[in-house]
């Protein structure tokens, strides 16, 4: 079943726009990965420093198996940029 994931980010003071262009440069890994139907980068309307990003996914199995995509030294990297650590969920569409 087709199951939507959520992922908030919030940046640390002054790195808005270092969070805004790392999410920006891992969004093409997760289109390419197997299973993804869509993703997209929202920015807050109110607040710089907090983005969201909406994936749409054949399976929560596929999501999960795409998180190897990413290099470990990138998940290093977006740890300086953060206020806090990232918040996600899946949901379904009722």
């Amino acid at each position: 079943m087709p199951v939507t994931r959520l992922n908030e980010f919030h940046a640390a003071p002054d790195k808005g726009a270092e969070l805004r262009a790392f999410l920006q440069s891992i969004i093409s890994m997760i289109e390419d990965a197997p299973g993804c139907v869509s993703v997209t980068l929202l920015a807050n309307t109110d607040d710089p420093t907090r983005f969201a990003i909406v994936e749409e996914w054949h399976s929560v199995e596929a999501h999960q198996a795409s998180a190897q995509r990413i290099p470990p030294e990138k998940i290093a990297e977006v740890r300086t940029f953060l206020a806090e650590a990232p918040k996600g969920g899946y949901y379904e569409a009722i």
